[in-house]
């Protein structure tokens, strides 16, 4: 039996890797066309930045592979058919069972100008090989969108002391996805670390400088700003290409059942640019690190014969906002839905409950325990029994002290009816 997987990512790794203990004799080959050996691809902005060489971002020693006996092929894949990878240049690799873990690629909205010199995302080795390239000489940076990568750009090409401006079409950073208190301490630390932050405002066009590179950008509002580098960092949609042209089915990714099939015979897809039908109303498309290694785990027992079905469990995300860590746990609303929130010396914590019944949380300014938050939500604790034991979720001591001093008091309070948010 010989299985290919399409993507050298955690997803893949993931499967390669339990797949091999699950079957010992099977033949492995892991496809891609990005680098030889797979490696840490949120750890591309320290090595921009002199923090990491790429040797110190594999995942791996290199041996390990050969010890696992787990082949490694370097090489475009242009399209598959008749049971095998067709690569670019005319290669093919024979297969009895694929899958497909090609990850996501960066969103592009036709704007004009979008395919100058310059002008690109942030998401694999060639786009950090790009990116040396654009920061020879340039002086001025704009970032379209405001996400995490976003925000990591900017920091980015701020160390390097490129002046930096963020265009984001919502009211306040990533207000679409935080409740208002955390994105206003967001953009606040923006601010203080001397960037432009331009809210709600959005991009028209990539201005030409005549010779086929980014000279800067039109806002709809008809501004003008100097940019010899543009970032498009307005979101990730899933890798669906090679499958959509080998008529694999699709909708906004790679359809598979939650055994994480594929509708093609001995085909399947995980991870960033996977759609997992639900049979309700919107299917699943889940594009962090721990899920892309959960359904990388589970698509390798699927391969190998067991019956599992994927469950996404409670979710959770961490990122640094520059300086400012944070942390989300189970369902926090845009809005905040029905919360608590404290906050005081840069620290946030926000308690979403149901029926006074913990359900989500938010943590800005320190990091948490995250078996400890997610037990709190798996059982439904009170939130008095929350509140009683946030210091068993303390990572450090500074939090620790600002618990008792400002946070459990504020939170206490408005638990008990006064100053309800």
């Amino acid at each position: 039996m010989h299985v290919a997987i399409l993507g050298n990512g955690i997803t893949g790794v993931t499967a390669a890797l339990r797949l091999r203990a699950l079957q010992p004799d099977w033949r492995i080959t892991m496809v891609s066309g990005e680098s030889t050996y797979p490696y840490s691809r949120p750890a591309l902005m320290y090595i921009y930045m002199g923090h990491m060489g790429y040797q110190e971002t594999k995942l791996y020693e290199d041996k390990v592979w050969s010890e696992q006996r787990i082949e490694l092929k370097r090489g475009w894949v242009a399209r598959i058919a008749e049971g095998a990878l067709h690569f670019v240049g005319g290669e093919e690799l024979g297969f009895d069972r694929l899958l497909i873990a090609t990850g996501a690629v960066p969103n592009k909205f036709g704007w004009p100008g979008q395919d100058l010199n310059g002008v690109q995302g942030f998401y694999s080795l060639m786009d950090l090989k790009r990116l040396y390239a654009a920061s020879e000489g340039a002086q001025r940076g704009v970032i379209v969108g405001g996400g995490l990568i976003g925000l990591e750009l900017a920091e980015m090409l701020h160390s390097r002391g490129i002046a930096v401006s963020l265009l984001v079409r919502e009211p306040s950073y990533w207000s679409n996805i935080l409740p208002p208190e955390e994105s206003a301490m967001v953009n606040a630390e923006i601010f203080a670390a001397g960037m432009d932050l331009r809210l709600g405002q959005e991009l028209d066009e990539v201005l030409d400088d005549g010779r086929g590179r980014a000279k800067g950008v039109r806002t709809k509002a008809g501004a003008e700003i100097e940019a010899q580098i543009v970032g498009l960092t307005a979101g990730v949609s899933p890798n669906k290409a090679i499958a959509e042209a080998s008529g694999i089915a699709c909708g906004r990714g790679v359809l598979v059942d939650r055994a994480l099939r594929t509708q093609t015979d001995n085909v399947w897809a995980a991870g960033d640019c996977a759609e997992i039908e639900t049979g309700a109303e919107r299917n699943w498309i889940q594009q962090v690190w721990y899920t892309g290694k959960a359904q990388g785990k589970l698509a390798a027992e699927s391969i190998a014969g067991q019956s599992v079905s994927y469950a996404p469990g409670i979710w959770f995300n961490s990122a640094k906002f520059l300086d400012l860590e944070y942390q989300t746990y189970g369902e926090v609303p845009t809005q905040g839905g029905t919360s608590i929130v404290a906050q005081a010396n840069g620290r946030l914590l926000r308690l979403v409950h149901k029926d006074g019944r913990l359900i989500g949380l938010n943590a800005m300014g320190t990091r948490i325990r995250h078996r400890v938050v997610e037990g709190w939500i798996r059982d439904g604790r009170e939130l008095d029994d929350v509140i009683a034991h946030l210091a068993d979720a303390a990572f450090d001591p500074e939090f620790y002290r600002a618990l008792g001093e400002d946070l459990v008091p504020a939170l206490q309070q408005q638990v008990h009816g006064v100053g309800s948010h």
